[in-house]
C-alpha cells in the first residue's frame, strides 16, 4: 500500500494547490480535470455528477469533466496511459492494468460488492447453484465477471461442465434470460437489476460473494507519477467524490434530481428514472461493508486487495504479466476522511433496505 511523506504531500500541494476562491468560484479560476467513468452514466456512477453539481469539487478549485467510458477495462486502461487524470474503473480491472504494467492507483473504493453473479427468473426451478447443472446458461465472453465464473462455480459446489454455456452479446442476454431461452445468465446484478426491474420482471441473482468471493466495485484511479507529484489534487478529487458519496447514501431522492438534471437523457426516457433509482439503490448497498463501516468512506482492506491480486493473477493474467506490489496498487491515504456517524449509517441502511431483494 503506498504511503506518502508530510514532506511529499507538502511538496504537492505546493505545485498542485489550485486557486484560493472566495465567493462563487470563477470558471477561469478553475482547473480542468479529466475524468472518466467505467461505462455510461447511470445510477451506479451517479455520485460523480452529485459531486459535480454540488460543488463538491468547484470549492477545492477544479474544474472536473466527465466523460463516459467503454468498460473498466479500457477505463483502467486509459487512465494509466494519461489520457484522463481521473476515473472510475472496477478495482479488478486496475490490478489487471497494472499486472500488464501500466502505472495506475486507486487513492480510493467506491463499492465493496461487484455484484457479480448468476440472474434467474424468480419463478425458476433453479433455488441454488447446484441446480444450474443440466440447465443453460448464457454469458457475456468479455464481461468481467466471465474470468470467474470456473472459480465461484468450485467454491459455490457446482460442476460448470455439466452447464450448457452459450455466448451473448451484453444487449441480448436479458432477452434470452426474459424469453426463457436460457435458464440463467451471468453478469452483474447492478447492471441486471435496473433493467428488469423497470420491465416489471422478477428475478433472483446469486452472487459471487455469497460464496466468499471478494472483488470490489469502483475504483476512483489516477496515475503513479499523479499522486507521487501531486498528493494535493489526489486528495481534493478523493474528498470530493467520497463527499458525494456520502451525500448519496442519505439523499437518494435528491441524489436522482440532480443527476437526471446533469444527464437529461435519461429523464427523458419512459424508464430511465426507475433505472438510475434502482442502480443508485444497489451502489449504496455495495457501500455497507466493514471497511466504510470503520475506517470511512473510500477506505480499501490491504486484505482484500491482497485476495483480489491473485483471484486477477490466477483466472485473468496473462501469462506475460507480472504480479504487482500491493504498495503500488492502491493508497489508504486519501481515504477515510469523510465517515457516516452511527446515526447516519443506520439512516443510510434503512432507505437502501428496498434494494436488498435484488441482490437475494
Amino acid at each position: 500500500m503506498i504511503k506518502l511523506s508530510r514532506r511529499e504531500m507538502i511538496a504537492g500541494a505546493l505545485v498542485a494547490a489550485p486557486a484560493v476562491l472566495s465567493g462563487r468560484a470563477r470558471a477561469e479560476d478553475l482547473r480542468p480535470i479529466s475524468f472518466t467513468l467505467p461505462w455510461v452514466a447511470e445510477g451506479s456512477n451517479a455520485y460523480a455528477f452529485v459531486a459535480k453539481a454540488n460543488g463538491y469539487w468547484t470549492k477545492r478549485g477544479l474544474d472536473v469533466q466527465i466523460v463516459r467510458g467503454y468498460g473498466s477495462t479500457a477505463a483502467a486502461q486509459a487512465i494509466g496511459a494519461g489520457r484522463f487524470q481521473f476515473g472510475l474503473a472496477a478495482a479488478p480491472s486496475g490490478i489487471q492494468a497494472a499486472a500488464k504494467g501500466l502505472p495506475v492507483v486507486a487513492l480510493g473504493s467506491a463499492g465493496y460488492d461487484a455484484t457479480m453473479g448468476i440472474c434467474v427468473l424468480d419463478d425458476s426451478p433453479i433455488k441454488s447453484p447446484k441446480d444450474l447443472e443440466g440447465r443453460k446458461m448464457a454469458s457475456t465472453v468479455n464481461s468481467g465477471d466471465y474470468p470467474f465464473l470456473g472459480v465461484y462455480a468450485e467454491r459455490a459446489g457446482f460442476d460448470i461442465s455439466k452447464v450448457s454455456r452459450v455466448q451473448a452479446d451484453p444487449a441480448v442476454r436479458q432477452r434470452l434470460l426474459i424469453s426463457k431461452e436460457v435458464d440463467a445468465i451471468s453478469g452483474f446484478a447492478i447492471s441486471f437489476a435496473p433493467v428488469f426491474e423497470t420491465e416489471k420482471i422478477s428475478v433472483r441473482n446469486m452472487l459471487y460473494s455469497a460464496a466468499g468471493l471478494t472483488l470490489y466495485n469502483n475504483s476512483l484511479m489516477t496515475q503513479l507519477e499523479t499522486l507521487q507529484k501531486e498528493p494535493k489534487l489526489c486528495a481534493d478529487i478523493c474528498d470530493g467524490l467520497a463527499e458525494a458519496i456520502k451525500f448519496t447514501m442519505l439523499n437518494p431522492d435528491e441524489a436522482l434530481q440532480i443527476f437526471l438534471k446533469q444527464v437529461p437523457e435519461m429523464a427523458l426516457t419512459a424508464n430511465g428514472p426507475a433505472s438510475v433509482r434502482v442502480g443508485m439503490g444497489i451502489f449504496n448497498l455495495s457501500m455497507m461493508h466493514e471497511p466504510m463501516i470503520k475506517n470511512g468512506i473510500g477506505f480499501s482492506a490491504p486484505a482484500d486487495y491482497e485476495s483480489m491480486t491473485d483471484l486477477v493473477m490466477k483466472y485473468v493474467a496473462e501469462p506475460a504479466d507480472k504480479k504487482p506490489e500491493q504498495k503500488a496498487l492502491f493508497t489508504n491515504d486519501f481515504a477515510g476522511k469523510v465517515k457516516l456517524t452511527p446515526a447516519e449509517h443506520e439512516e443510510a441502511i434503512k432507505k437502501s433496505m428496498p434494494f436488498r431483494k435484488f441482490l437475494a
